[in-house]
């Protein structure tokens, strides 16, 4: 019965849509919009010692530009999938659109490390952009359509991340860091022109109201938390302010979990939470966002050591990402093939074995990076079980809610896999930090704990990807729809 409902729903849905745009039209905006958010997580990464130098800032200060972008994404994330269910996510894709590109504006002009940590904040608020586009899929598409639809949306934001990478060193050599913010401003002005003639608006909407006090808690405990994580080797891991802060964050996290549980209007659905199929999920991609960010973060500064640190290759920019390149290839791959996997393969099956192959890869990165050949075969490995991980992730959410709760759904589990990266970031970074040289270059044992501390985050979530139950889309609505 729910397919005849999913069907009628898409049936409705492109009928009743202001808009006449073809699916692959529409597709194709989603895609553009989706990749320009991704490639602002690995657009900076291997710029963050350039930007230390150029702004004459520190280490602990420009690990913020990451930061702060992710934890704005996790707040604004859920927020805005919400918005979406109940305004029309078409609507607020282009809003999510339009503050990444008054955030790149405010970074490109920037004489200091604070105001680009403000535009970074500023273009975190597009975090949306991910769970509107597939809720917009699944709303607009044939039934037919959606899981192929699903993994190749996946296969190109996991692409359009691998291209942040690539692009940063070139981006930079040609117009210089403030280039890392005018080239995304350029994309998205023009997608979110595209967007308001070519995505059509779904009459498949919800009611309620944005709990602004939940979201406030929400901000405030992952400041309190993340704070200490990223500051702690220059503060002291025994200091009253990392005590205190830590403290602070298990309160505040116990008052928010607390007001969403009483809330009708939750930012995050405690009640939907109970699903098997979800709060599985959402575990997997608190610990895949972490390892995710670990090494997309780490990995590019390990290849920019220079050699005379005794590991290292002294590598620029642009040839940092140039070794990064078989993982972007083997992202697209992994993800647009995870689809047509499924028929055979079940996606819960998919994320075990992503999880397994991201795990061996930070094992074979932590002892295995004496030659560039060797780091670049391992992050081709890599980027199969972040292509897979990613388009399997979301087939499990969009398999297991009803269409008026996939913008909340999807951005539930988007929000926690960015606070899995903020979490791993900030971890990362402590662990590098803790020890270097004279001159102020981490010692190599801080990149050979961190990536083996990451295996086990892998490893776990692998485990904990065996529990996530098969497609339960008729549970899922008689739990979440509302009584007839």
């Amino acid at each position: 019965m729910s397919n005849v409902q999913s069907t009628s729903r898409s049936a409705t849905s492109r009928s009743a849509s202001p808009k006449s745009a073809s699916p692959s039209l529409t597709f194709l905006v989603l895609a553009v919009g989706a990749a320009s958010f991704a490639m602002l997580q690995s657009l900076l990464a291997p710029v963050l010692p350039t930007l230390q130098s150029e702004l004459n800032t520190s280490q602990s200060a420009v690990s913020w530009v990451l930061i702060a972008w992710l934890l704005s994404a996790a707040v604004a994330t859920p927020i805005l999938g919400k918005v979406g269910d109940m305004i029309g996510k078409a609507k607020t894709l282009v809003l999510a659109l339009a503050a990444i590109g008054l955030g790149s504006l405010i970074a490109a002009l920037a004489p200091s490390i604070e105001l680009v940590i403000a535009g970074r904040i500023v273009q975190g608020l597009g975090g949306a952009i991910v769970p509107l586009s597939f809720g917009i899929i699944r709303d607009e598409f044939p039934p037919a359509r959606v899981p192929s639809a699903v993994g190749i949306l996946s296969a190109v934001i996991a692409v359009g991340s691998g291209v942040g990478t690539i692009l940063a060193g070139p981006i930079v050599d040609l117009f210089g860091w403030h280039g890392l913010f005018w080239v995304p401003l350029a994309v998205v002005a023009i997608t979110a022109t595209l967007a308001q003639f070519f995505v059509p608006e779904s009459p498949v909407k919800a009611g309620g109201t944005i709990n602004w006090l939940a979201a406030a808690l929400l901000a405030a405990w992952l400041i309190a938390l993340l704070l200490p994580l990223s500051l702690g080797t220059r503060w002291g891991w025994g200091s009253p302010a990392v005590i205190g802060l830590f403290a602070l964050a298990v309160v505040l996290a116990a008052a928010w979990v607390t007001v969403e549980v009483r809330s009708s209007n939750p930012v995050i659905d405690m009640k939907m939470m109970r699903l098997p199929a979800v709060w599985t999920s959402n575990l997997v991609a608190l610990l895949f966002g972490a390892a995710m960010f670990a090494v997309w973060v780490f990995l590019p500064q390990l290849i920019q050591v220079p050699s005379s640190a005794g590991y290292g290759f002294g590598a620029t920019v642009s040839e940092a990402g140039w070794v990064m390149l078989p993982m972007l290839v083997s992202m697209a791959v992994a993800g647009v093939f995870s689809g047509r996997l499924a028929r055979v393969v079940p996606f819960k099956l998919q994320l075990a074995g992503a999880s397994a192959v991201i795990a061996l890869s930070c094992v074979a990165l932590a002892m295995l990076h004496a030659s560039i050949w060797e780091v670049a075969v391992i992050s081709g490995v890599y980027g199969i079980g972040l292509g897979l991980a990613y388009a399997a992730l979301t087939s499990v959410i969009v398999q297991n809610v009803p269409a008026s709760q996939t913008g909340t759904a999807i951005g539930m589990n988007a929000n926690i896999r960015t606070i899995g990266g903020a979490i791993g970031t900030a971890v990362m970074t402590a662990v590098v930090t803790a020890h270097h040289t004279a001159d102020g270059v981490p010692e190599e044992a801080g990149f050979v704990t961190g990536f083996l501390l990451f295996a086990g985050v892998a490893a776990l979530a692998m485990v904990v990807s065996l529990l996530i139950p098969g497609a339960q889309r008729q549970q899922a609505t008689a739990v979440l729809a509302p009584a007839e």
